[in-house]
């Protein structure tokens, strides 16, 4: 059944739309796309969710089945529903490339078009910037904590549906995760998939040593064994026999999982009996409600755990599940020959006018030293951030592999200052608002100001 994304929107997206289409066809707008004010637990946002949104843009039209329906709801016009049959975007669009670090107040998105082009285009756009970039930001910070230590992403069963599911896979994987329980992700994204097995498949035998020699002797080459299901001590011990007898033919036991109880201690405990068993070779994963916060602390104990699944915290970002995302309207066409800034005034949630670029400031080592926000044509010292990647509706940025992408988002955590990267710091990265901008503001803030009491 196909998904009509075009209708991957909210209803005033179209109602607003029709009103321009009658009052003001031809009007141009430039919306800009940020994250108002970070959560409390996070000092930097990983960005991830472009590539969905080039691939909406560049294939969004109004199929008849979605005509049809708007039609049945009797809201729109028959001339306004005849323009959605032609629909096409045809405007500019610049953004923050995926795997890039931002912080709050700066643009991650500009679009710049007709502004029932532009207007329609918010709801995916939100939803799409929303979810990957609060799921990466998440990620990320696992995956700072974890050092040098393996991820996998096993959140699946419980993230919220099937698209969030394959999301925050493809995301945990741009954020530094080596794989994911999630096979249509590895089908879909060719990110390797991993798996060990369930406590109640260990159940489901007589005995726990009749299930692991069940599932060795499927996979011999790729067996991780679940060893807590009743007594942890003796599934390790099971876990032993298994290995020894696979080693005897030729294979050795990839690992053992542990997933409740002391973690610290029973992998101390594991790695002592495996080793002296001559089984050295056999990692120690660990599982069962893991975020950045316990992982830091089962690691200030210095134990053997050679790689971590993590699920529902980080599938869900579950200490701050969403960011406070917007897209305003930074100028418009008044008058139809020339976009005119413009801005939000109101108490607190005060937007900046006009077209902008962020410029990164890094020192002689390459760490970040501040941002500056400043106008779009203004030449200060720098990285220029945001780049161009539609123009007149038309592609110019061709998406890089997961593997670049993850390569660039790796590149730029480690030049995040360590201040930042705390999980329990409440340093505020600076950001610069230029001469420039500042003016800007204060200008249009007091025209808007004084129209406004007419």
């Amino acid at each position: 059944m196909k998904e009509n994304l075009e209708l991957f929107l909210d209803l005033y997206e179209l109602t607003m739309a029709e009103v321009y289409f009658r009052y003001k066809p031809d009007t141009l707008a430039t919306f800009e796309l940020f994250v108002r004010e970070l959560p409390k637990s996070r000092n930097w946002l990983l960005v991830a969710g472009l590539s969905d949104i080039l691939d909406f843009v560049m294939n969004l039209k109004f199929e008849d089945k979605a005509i049809d329906y708007l039609k049945e709801r009797k809201i729109f016009s028959q001339d306004f529903l005849n323009y959605l049959k032609n629909f096409r975007f045809r405007g500019d669009i610049w953004a923050l490339p995926e795997g890039e670090i931002c912080f709050a107040n700066e643009p991650i998105l500009q679009v710049e078009a007709n502004i029932i082009e532009a207007q329609i285009l918010e709801s995916f756009l939100l939803n799409t910037i929303n979810l990957q970039t609060s799921i990466a930001s998440k990620a990320s910070r696992v995956v700072i904590v974890a050092k040098e230590k393996t991820l996998y992403d096993f959140s699946l069963r419980r993230t919220q549906g099937k698209d969030a599911g394959l999301k925050v896979s493809r995301c945990a994987y741009i954020a530094g995760f080596s794989g994911t329980s999630n096979v249509l992700a590895g089908l879909t994204y060719g990110i390797p998939i991993v798996g060990t097995m369930a406590h109640s498949f260990v159940m489901s035998f007589k005995t726990e040593l009749e299930s692991f020699f069940a599932y060795s002797s499927c996979f011999p080459y790729k067996t991780i064994l679940l060893v807590d299901t009743y007594n942890t001590l003796n599934g390790i011990q099971n876990a032993i026999k298994v290995a020894k007898e696979l080693k005897r033919k030729g294979f050795n036991l990839v690992g053992i999982r542990l997933d409740s109880g002391d973690i610290v201690y029973w992998a101390k405990r594991a790695r002592f009996m495996l080793d002296k068993a001559g089984l050295n070779f056999v990692k120690i994963l660990a599982s069962g409600n893991l975020d950045e916060y316990k992982i830091a602390d089962i690691l200030k104990e210095d134990p053997p755990i050679d790689s971590f699944g993590v699920g529902t915290h980080m599938g869900t970002s579950s200490d701050s599940p969403y960011l406070d995302v917007i897209y305003k309207l930074t100028q418009v066409g008044y008058d139809k020959k020339r976009l005119l800034p413009t801005m939000k005034l109101s108490e607190g949630k005060l937007t900046y006018p006009g077209r902008k670029q962020i410029f990164r400031v890094v020192d002689k080592s390459g760490f970040y030293v501040k941002d500056i926000l400043a106008l779009e044509k203004e030449r200060l010292k720098g990285r220029p951030l945001l780049i161009k990647v539609v123009d007149k509706g038309r592609l110019l940025y061709n998406s890089p592999s997961l593997e670049k992408i993850k390569e660039y988002a790796k590149e730029n955590l480690s030049y995040l200052p360590s201040i930042y990267k705390d999980i329990h710091s409440k340093v505020e990265y600076p950001l610069i608002i230029s001469k420039a901008l500042g003016d800007l503001t204060k200008k249009i803030s007091k025209r808007l100001t004084k129209e406004s009491q007419r």
